[in-house]
């Protein structure tokens, strides 16, 4: 063999190892793109919690890859679907928005043969989401401002005489009216057969124009009504109970109480024209398992929808009875209308913008 016809030789070998190589990397590479979800969730503590309990831990044991995402809620998805270009595979919703997003016909229908709910408590899924955990919408306030004697019940939210100082009240129809409602003076049994007519959803906005002078902030996310408190912006806000007890752990002068809050759950859906729609319906019955559930009171103060998570030794009494479904905190509460907001939050929610232009 001449040293031309050698040197040729070898060039082709190696050529054919760095193809080899090459197409090995290429395959590699799409079979992690393939094996892998987008989670669009509402950023800050709760989402550094979803993903140290539920998001990692579920990426490791079945090998699929998670890229996070934040987002504003159901009107993004609502949008990327009216547009054909969804790119997220699951979303983090309140149970409320879910209901009135599947009645529009945005979330996929979850498949139960695959996600065992079999553990679960019974009202915490739907057809279109499965529960992720529990939470309050309740009322907090700065305990440098009142001590230990502040507001406990949204009637003394709305006194501005016994109770001076700003404000801070979501920008958005969920989880608003019920408070203002029982302001009014609606016995919280009530709240949502006052609510469920236009008159009555007028009542409840009437009574959030007239506490308007006093909120200085209308909050857009848990991570800023928890920021308000932890910088002393406002004295009291309403928001989420979990936010506040990580805002606490982290100096801020706050407290709240769950007298009259609305216990509420999260869950997780699967947008229509997601994507990676089967991987999703995986990932989803992964993370609906007791043993991953169960890690999330460790990081933020949301009970698990999975009730055999609370039987596996992870979740001690103290940190139970922090929980908004504990019996003694659960008592106090008004259990939110996944109902309602099927049927009205579109109503409320143009009559909402509309008080917010005026």
């Amino acid at each position: 063999m001449t040293s031309t016809t050698k040197a040729r030789s070898q060039n082709l070998r190696s050529t054919a190892i760095v193809t080899a190589v090459v197409a090995t990397l290429g395959l590699a590479y799409n079979t992690a793109a393939a094996d892998s979800v987008t989670i669009a969730s509402w950023g800050g503590a709760y989402q550094k919690a979803q993903r140290l309990a539920l998001f990692e831990p579920g990426s490791k044991s079945t090998g699929i890859a998670v890229k996070e995402e934040t987002y504003g809620g159901m009107s993004d998805v609502r949008l990327k679907v009216k547009a054909g270009a969804m790119t997220w595979d699951i979303v983090s919703s309140g149970s409320g928005s879910a209901a009135r997003a599947a009645k529009e016909g945005l979330l996929e229908k979850l498949d139960y043969n695959i996600i065992d709910v079999s553990t679960f408590y019974p009202e915490l899924m739907t057809d279109y989401c499965v529960g992720s955990d529990v939470y309050s919408t309740v009322l907090a306030y700065n305990t440098a401002t009142y001590g230990d004697n502040g507001p406990a019940s949204w009637a003394d939210f709305w006194d501005v005489k016994k109770f001076p100082g700003k404000r801070a009240f979501r920008n958005k129809a969920v989880g608003t009216l019920e408070p203002a409602i029982m302001a009014s003076g609606v016995a919280p049994a009530d709240v949502y057969k006052v609510l469920a007519s236009e008159a009555g959803i007028k009542r409840a906005l009437d009574k959030i124009r007239e506490l308007r002078p006093h909120i200085a902030v209308w909050w857009k996310s848990g991570a800023q009504h928890a920021q308000l408190m932890k910088d002393g912006e406002v004295d009291m806000t309403t928001g989420w109970n979990g936010r506040f007890d990580v805002a606490k752990k982290d100096g801020a002068k706050v407290a709240y109480t769950f007298n009259q809050a609305l216990l509420d759950f999260d869950c997780f859906a699967i947008p229509k024209g997601a994507p990676n729609k089967d991987l999703a319906m995986k990932f989803l019955a992964e993370i609906s398992k007791a043993e991953l559930q169960a890690n999330l009171p460790l990081h933020i103060t949301y009970g698990p929808t999975n009730k055999k998570a609370y039987e596996i030794g992870k979740i001690d009494d103290a940190l139970a009875r922090a929980m908004p479904s504990h019996p003694d905190n659960a008592k106090l509460q008004v259990t939110v209308n996944q109902k309602w907001y099927e049927d009205f939050e579109k109503l409320a929610s143009t009559l909402y913008q509309e008080m917010m232009t005026e």
